[in-house]
């Protein structure tokens, strides 16, 4: 499945420093998943931090549009 990213997104990513194996990680092997309104709240854990990554799933694609630590 293709992941796309929004341009909110790539802002995160490089403001926040986020690589995007992490990202790819937490997308397919989340430690918590929450779904409100049609959207996807992914949480991992990563080097004692939690990324939360924020997307929608499509049929044939993810569009991850935005992610953080928490």
């Amino acid at each position: 499945m293709d992941i796309f990213y929004t341009d909110h997104a790539k802002r995160s990513i490089n403001k926040r420093k986020v690589h995007l194996v992490w990202i790819e990680e937490t997308i397919k092997y989340p430690d918590r998943t929450i779904k409100s309104e049609g959207k996807y709240y992914l949480r991992k854990k990563l080097n004692g931090y939690t990324l939360e990554v924020v997307c929608e799933k499509k049929e044939n694609y993810i569009k991850v549009i935005t992610l953080y630590w928490i």
